[in-house]
């Protein structure tokens, strides 16, 4: 079957493959027949429809499906589910190679490993480790990893945040040292420092006195962690609620609390239509059009997915729950988003923060004992930390003032 797929991506032909028999227990589901022939395409999700994080890239599927169709290009897709890292991982991988998948996304950052190890055994076939780092350091042509810099819009979420703070602050509601933001984080991994303090630096900039909370449930998704988590951060005196997990619960928690939320992944306005303000997620459409179309086509896929962000339609935002947002804050995210998209603004421009009260000027970080370990490239230069510069997956892990751990034990 692999040595049949290369002919074909050689001529750069129509793919023809037969239905994909089921893997896991009947976990993958072929999402519609296409007509005629098509090219199939695999992804091992991390979660199901329950979660917000696998929903956003089933919607990408779907318009990637759509905006290829209208190239001639017709995609099936097909799914495993629930399966975060392991052996399940290994099969899945295999099992969708096996299928004639020319493509497997790997949707979550601990299925990598795993991905890695199966890789070798199908080098016609593209494995995408997304949202991870390790693809594009190994020595395997097959294997790509992906990150759209998506501090961008956590950056771009925060100055909502940050307009709704300040306009309760302007209506009596809080006072200034009240303006506390609580912020549901997963890992104290690089990706959610860089996503919290991004977010965190956007709300500053709108309200200067905001100070924020984050406390780490040790896990991608758990609905009711999220959940009891955002009650935490409000029992402590947080008045608006942010996230990085993967369901809706800290939306819904908000609400119920009179709180407003900020969200990621997707618009959770339904859920908490009287709390959510927007949210800010990745659009990986772009990503797998070419992806697929680069296989299609015969050509080189890219190692390593870097530097696309708001200005490449990578990275969005949701729609506004104008509701609940504070007056003006759609023509301050269309003016702060230019800003961003020129070049004028930078995220971490180290003039906006500290890191124990004094100015960064190097990305060295201290280990456990104490002492600097270098990151691979220094990012610090030209007056900013310049994020996802030296590859796609974040790096920014530095602890700035203004943000309280609650907890760091994950």
């Amino acid at each position: 079957m692999k040595k049949f797929i290369a002919i074909l991506l050689t001529l750069a032909m129509v793919f023809t493959f037969a239905a994909c028999g089921g893997s896991n227990g009947g976990n993958e589901e072929p999402q519609g027949e296409p007509e005629g022939e098509a090219v199939k395409v695999g992804m091992v999700c991390i979660g199901d429809d329950n979660a917000a994080y696998d929903r956003n890239f089933y919607m990408a599927a779907d318009a990637a499906k759509e905006r290829l169709a209208e190239e001639g290009i017709n995609v099936e897709w097909v799914y495993t589910y629930n399966h975060p890292e392991g052996d399940a991982v290994k099969v899945d991988c295999a099992e969708l190679a096996d299928a004639g998948c020319v493509a497997v996304f790997c949707n979550s950052y601990g299925q990598e490993p795993s991905m890695l190890k199966v890789a070798a055994e199908y080098p016609d076939v593209i494995f995408a480790g997304l949202t991870n780092e390790g693809s594009w350091k190994d020595n395997l042509e097959n294997t790509v990893n992906a990150f759209p810099s998506i501090y961008e819009g956590r950056y771009l979420a925060g100055v909502a945040a940050g307009m709704k703070l300040q306009e309760m602050i302007n209506n009596g509601e809080i006072t200034e040292d009240e303006a506390v933001i609580g912020y549901v984080g997963a890992y104290t991994f690089a990706e959610v420092i860089s996503g919290y303090t991004a977010f965190y630096l956007g709300a500053k900039a709108e309200c200067p006195t905001a100070t924020m909370m984050v406390e780490f449930i040790g896990s991608w998704g758990d609905p009711t962690m999220e959940a009891n988590t955002a009650q935490d951060l409000i029992d402590r005196g947080a008045v608006l609620i942010s996230q990085h997990s993967d369901s809706t619960t800290p939306a819904t928690t908000a609400q119920a609390n009179g709180v407003p939320h900020v969200g990621y992944n997707i618009s959770m306005s339904d859920v908490a239509p009287e709390a959510s303000i927007i949210s800010s997620r990745i659009d990986w459409t772009n990503y797998f059009c070419y992806v697929i179309r680069s296989i299609v086509n015969g050509e080189k896929v890219e190692q390593d997915y870097c530097q696309h962000g708001l200005a490449d339609g990578d990275v969005v935002l949701t729609e506004l729950n104008e509701n609940v947002a504070a007056a003006g804050t759609a023509e301050t995210l269309a003016n702060v988003r230019a800003l961003i998209e020129n070049g004028d603004l930078q995220i971490f421009d180290t003039s906006k923060f500290t890191v124990g009260g004094e100015t960064v000027t190097t990305a060295f970080a201290l280990d456990t004992d104490g002492d600097f370990v270098a990151d691979s490239e220094e990012a610090v230069f030209d007056g900013a930390f310049h994020e996802s510069y030296f590859q796609s997956a974040p790096y920014f892990a530095l602890r700035i003032d203004g943000i309280t751990l609650i907890n760091e034990a994950y």
